[in-house]
């Protein structure tokens, strides 16, 4: 059983871990390209180096969630995983070849893609019968975005992009703060309990296909967004400012999931999602000199993320009983942002090109959406939430 701790006092400092492991994903996302730009390097390298911040993410909270589901020590996890990333994130300091940033990528990101599992599932347990607060909780990761994306796009205006290492620094440490703060083992399993062997429904596979190839149709996203704008003639800050928007849409979406998941299920929230993110990817091929269009486009992030993750989340909470939880938040995590994300953005590097390749990097992402929609025709709807928090099987 885990333990019975309150609520409120954990709710605001994981609202702070989210906000802080979000800023660092509003600095690194739009702007790690434009930082790897202003070294030297060409759009396949770029897209090799963000590979390696979403490969990360294939291995690293899958080993950790084996650690946390056997230990039950979930935000001890925490706290490592953010001293550890802030540590090996001094090596981004010092200029080097493709090979050092490749390594120094690898290492700090294993660290750090390995937290956001531990905090979905802290938050979700220590919430127990209230997990419809978990979009108020999760919308500061949102609000962090937010902020970071505007502010490094109007930083990096002023004074270069090798001011991303600093602000990175600054958002590292502010994890590690926050992180010390929660709880020593807030979810604590019983070591004398059997635990059921980890099976993966075929509503699970399918879940996992579609979330896999909706997260490659978001690689030219991560990776070249704001190069496209800057490409069409817009500025860092004005192109940050399209990214809050998307972001400022993202939050509202997070407050309104829970109502939209009791009315309407996970399955077709994830199916209209999922079609307006192919919708999204077009408009953006077609409208980035379009103001409307492109804002538009940036709307849709809505979907694109904050509903179709509020859906994935609960979908892996109902689906995964307490033995396996933080394997379950791993493998969404892992297979989806880490796997698909990082395919999505290598083949993104190398649809682009030396640039002429920009628009049908869209169109790919577009084909994605549409495999990932069909995948997600196959979703069965998910179990009823899981009342009691026992591993027995």
């Amino acid at each position: 059983m885990p333990n019975a701790v309150s609520a409120e006092p954990n709710a605001r400092w994981l609202s702070a871990c989210y906000f802080f492991f979000f800023s660092i994903l509003g600095l690194m996302v739009p702007y790690l390209g434009v930082f790897f730009d202003n070294r030297g390097f060409n759009a396949q390298e770029i897209g090799f180096l963000m590979a390696i911040l979403m490969g990360t993410r294939i291995v690293a909270p899958n080993v950790w969630a084996m650690v946390a589901d056997r230990t039950g020590m979930r935000s001890e996890l925490v706290k490592f995983g953010s001293a550890a990333a802030a540590i090996t994130y001094v090596s981004f300091f010092f200029d080097g070849s493709l090979t050092y940033l490749a390594i120094s990528l690898m290492i700090y990101t294993f660290f750090w893609n390995a937290i956001l599992a531990q905090l979905e599932v802290i938050t979700l347990e220590s919430l127990g019968d209230e997990s419809h607060r978990y979009g108020a909780i999760r919308s500061w990761g949102s609000v962090g975005y937010i902020c970071l994306v505007i502010a490094a796009g109007f930083a990096i205006g002023e004074f270069g992009a090798e001011i991303v290492p600093a602000l990175g620094m600054v958002l590292f440490i502010g994890m590690f703060i926050c992180a010390m703060a929660l709880p020593s083992n807030l979810v604590k399993l019983s070591s004398s309990a059997p635990r059921p062997p980890l099976k993966l429904s075929s509503a699970v596979v399918w879940f996992l296909i579609s979330a896999i190839l909706l997260q490659m149709s978001v690689g030219p996203f991560y990776g070249f967004f704001v190069l496209y704008l800057k490409q069409a003639g817009y500025s860092e800050g004005v192109a940050g400012l399209f990214v809050a928007l998307g972001v400022v849409v993202e939050i509202l979406m997070f407050m309104l999931a829970p109502r939209l998941l009791g009315r309407f299920g996970v399955k077709l929230l994830l199916l209209v999602s999922i079609l307006l993110t192919v919708l999204r990817w077009v408009l953006l091929a077609y409208g980035v000199d379009n103001i409307a269009l492109l804002s538009l486009s940036q709307a849709l992030h809505a979907f694109t993320f904050g509903l179709t993750h509020a859906a994935s989340i609960q979908f892996i909470h109902r689906n995964f009983d307490i033995a396996h939880r933080s394997k379950g938040q791993a493998l969404y995590a892992s297979l989806s942002f880490g796997l698909g994300g990082a395919i999505g953005t290598w083949i993104s590097g190398v649809i682009w090109g030396d640039g002429s390749g920009s628009t049908h990097t869209w169109f790919f992402a577009a084909a994605c959406a549409g495999l990932s929609l069909i995948a997600a025709l196959a979703i069965t709807e998910p179990n009823p939430i899981i009342k009691s928090d026992s591993i027995n099987p």
